[in-house]
């Protein structure tokens, strides 16, 4: 095994972090007709993310078009960009309003705290303009996209732009500030926007993210240098570039997972293949110099997936039913409306009485269904039946060691009370590709 180590000196709150929070390591293994990166927390697969040649995304490029028709009724427009089918721009993805801020906000699993408010008065907003005020017939216009083609459907585009970065996601055409959901100290997100008002430009915004919790202006500024470089690119391109034509194509999915899994937590990065290897420290020692890790280039007899015990915990993954340690399981239902999660004691019967078995086996199965929604990225509405439970003391604890474990996922989740037939409904939203 071929190693190299990498660090730089990081300042005492950040190495406090580092010591108290939960060890991941990120594993990436690369083959000719897929590249499969998993997250683990303390040798536990956390997080899967696969990129196949054969259907490779365009997410994240950004094209030079031209619109080819405008359509009024439906407040949208199709947009050559270059593909086989055009692609398909919303007049919300073209007016700049707080809809569209809050979009951009969700894509990275982020969420503003800003209210449509100011110094306590409520803020004017016009009536937003027609997509034909927009946008002519010919018109060239520079847009990213938001949505892969599906079937006989586009690409979706966005005019507003969205540069991610490590600590900070660049929004060049919108006029705002928002901060991750996970950053929850109220002084530290205080101190992160004071910074980002201070250095930013004037008339554009910025995405705090989480992995600028505890860093110092020193590294945003750097982040937010090498952001606006990249865009002052962009913009080069598209004045010179025939139409339609690509101006930018986003990172391989292995350096999105250093961009954007990569944290303080994350003590190593495994890879198994030498060009890709070579390419993640690169991109580290230009872009990223002010992280302290490790990269290893994995050479062991079997593969990286097997030896980190990867490959039985994905296999386990595709089933339908899990079992549980103590003989219960849970059957996962996906339809295309929801999914359905149910729980079941199976060959449990435990030592004491029915109450306490039911209980110990809900809450094994609140550990497991948390585990596997992020393990699968389940998103939508999610309906968990749960063993029915009539103390309602024993229904709470339920109730809040499904919260407690949902703190752990990095998508937006949001749980709704059991109900007496001890139904859990909740919504998730799933988190895009790396």
């Amino acid at each position: 095994m071929l190693c190299n180590n990498l660090s730089n000196t990081t300042n005492k709150d950040e190495h406090v972090k580092t010591q108290n929070s939960m060890a991941s390591e990120l594993i990436i293994n690369v083959t000719s007709m897929e590249t499969r990166i998993a997250l683990l927390e303390n040798g536990i697969i956390v997080e899967l993310h696969i990129d196949r040649e054969s259907d490779k995304g365009i997410v994240g490029n950004i094209f030079k078009g031209k619109v080819q028709r405008v359509l009024p009724g439906m407040q949208s427009a199709f947009v050559d960009i270059g593909l086989e089918r055009a692609a398909f721009l919303y007049v919300d993805d073209v007016y700049n309003d707080k809809k569209e801020f809050k979009s951009m906000l969700n894509a990275f699993s982020d969420n503003n705290d800003a209210a449509d408010t100011a110094n306590g008065e409520t803020c004017y907003h016009p009536a937003p303009p027609l997509i034909e005020d927009l946008l002519t017939e010919g018109k060239e216009i520079l847009v990213q996209v938001i949505k892969d083609p599906i079937g006989s459907k586009g690409a979706r585009i966005s005019s507003h732009i969205s540069l991610p970065g490590h600590h900070l996601v660049f929004l060049p055409t919108l006029n705002n500030i928002g901060i991750s959901r996970r950053i929850t100290d109220e002084e530290e997100r205080e101190r992160l926007r004071d910074i980002i008002e201070k250095i930013k430009p004037p008339d554009t915004g910025f995405i705090i993210r989480t992995a600028s919790e505890g860093s110092n202006e020193g590294e945003l500024v750097t982040d937010m240098d090498f952001l606006i470089k990249l865009w002052n690119n962009i913009q080069k391109r598209m004045e010179k570039a025939p139409t339609p034509s690509l101006l930018h194509e986003d990172l391989s999915i292995s350096l999105r997972a250093i961009r954007d899994l990569y944290s303080k937590n994350v003590r190593k990065v495994v890879v198994d293949s030498q060009s890709t290897y070579e390419n993640i420290i690169y991109f580290i020692e230009t872009f990223l110099p002010q992280l302290k890790y490790s990269v290893e280039l994995y050479e062991g007899p079997e593969p990286v997936f097997d030896t980190y015990g990867i490959e039985l915990e994905i296999s386990r993954a595709l089933g339908k039913r899990i079992w549980l340690k103590s003989g219960g399981y849970i059957v996962i239902e996906e339809t295309e409306a929801l999914i359905v999660i149910d729980v079941n004691t199976g060959r449990y019967v435990g030592k004491g009485n029915q109450g306490d078995t039911i209980l110990k086996t809900n809450l094994e199965a609140v550990k497991e269904i948390a585990y596997q929604i992020r393990l699968r990225n389940l998103g939508g509405i999610i309906i968990m039946d749960f063993i029915d439970m009539e103390k309602n003391s024993d229904q709470e604890m339920v109730l809040n060691s499904l919260n407690e474990e949902l703190k752990k996922d990095r998508a937006k989740t949001n749980v709704v009370d059991m109900s007496d037939l001890g139904l859990v409904q909740m919504t998730r939203k799933e988190y895009g590709k790396i």
